[in-house]
C-alpha cells in the first residue's frame, strides 16, 4: 500500500488532508513540525511527501531541500503563501508541485497521483539503465562506463582499483582473502607478489572512506581477508 507523509502544523488541514488519502486508498502518516517531518522523511518508507511552508522549527523551504538532497520521492507543497518568489524558491529546492491554500482536497488527491504515476514510471525506466549500476551508500559505480562516484563526485581508478572495488561490491558482506582476491583479479598466472593486495586495498580506502584508518565500506576480517561492507 502506498504510504503518504503530510507535514502539517495546522491541525484539521492535516486531518482532512489524511481523510481524503485514505478514502482513496492510501496509508498516511501525520506530523507537526519540520524538524519531526525531517527525521520521519530520511527514515521512513514514504512514496510522497506533502508539505506546508510554515512549520515550527525548521521550516518547510528548509525542510524541503534537505529531503531533496537524500531522496528522490515526489514533493508536493501545500501553503497559504502565495507570492511567486515563493513558488520559484521551493522549485529550485527541488519540490515538484505547489498548491495554494485554500485548496481542494480532491485536486490535491488527483495531483498527487499523477506525481506518483509519474515517478513510478521514471523509475521503471531507471531500473532498466541501473542494473549495470551498483548503489551502495553513497557509492554508485557503473559497470558498463567503468566510472565511480562517491558522494557525488567523481573519483578515479586504476584498471586492477577498480575491478577490485567492483568484485568487492558486487558480492557484499562477504569475506575474502587476498589468496582469493588476487586469483580472481589478477589470476594465478600473473606474476606479481600476494602483497599487491594489501597495497590496492589501501588505496581503495583512501579514495571512497571519509576516514581511511576508521573504514565503514572495505573492512579487514582479521586472520581471514576483507569485506565490503553494506
Amino acid at each position: 500500500m502506498t504510504r503518504i507523509l503530510i507535514i502539517e502544523d495546522e491541525t484539521t488541514i492535516a486531518q482532512l488532508e489524511r481523510d481524503y488519502f485514505e478514502l482513496n486508498g492510501f496509508t498516511v502518516d501525520i506530523c507537526g513540525t519540520g524538524n519531526e517531518g525531517l527525521h520521519l522523511s530520511l527514515h521512513g518508507d514514504y512514496s510522497l511527501i506533502i508539505i506546508d511552508l510554515q512549520l515550527p522549527g525548521m521550516d518547510g523551504f528548509e525542510l524541503c531541500r534537505r529531503i531533496r538532497e537524500a531522496k528522490e520521492v515526489p514533493i508536493l507543497i501545500v501553503s497559504a503563501k502565495k507570492e511567486e518568489i515563493d513558488k520559484i524558491r521551493v522549485f529550485n529546492l527541488g519540490a515538484d508541485d505547489y498548491i495554494t491554500k485554500p485548496f481542494s482536497p480532491s485536486e490535491l488527491v488527483a495531483r498527487a497521483k499523477a506525481h506518483l504515476t509519474r515517478y513510478e514510471r521514471l523509475l521503471g525506466k531507471q531500473d532498466l539503465v541501473q542494473k549495470d549500476e551498483i548503489h551502495i551508500r553513497g557509492i554508485v559505480i557503473d559497470k558498463a562506463s567503468r566510472r565511480v562516484y562517491v558522494r557525488n563526485h567523481e573519483v578515479m581508478f586504476t584498471t586492477r582499483e577498480f575491478s577490485l572495488l567492483e568484485f568487492l561490491a558486487s558480492n557484499p558482506n562477504r569475506v575474502f582473502s587476498k589468496e582469493d582476491l588476487f586469483e580472481r583479479i589478477w589470476g594465478m598466472d600473473s606474476s606479481g607478489d600476494i602483497a599487491t593486495v594489501t597495497v590496492h586495498i589501501r588505496k581503495l580506502r583512501e579514495k571512497i572512506e571519509v576516514d581511511p584508518s576508521n573504514p565503514q565500506y572495505i573492512e579487514t576480517v582479521w586472520g581471514a581477508g576483507y569485506r565490503f561492507t553494506v
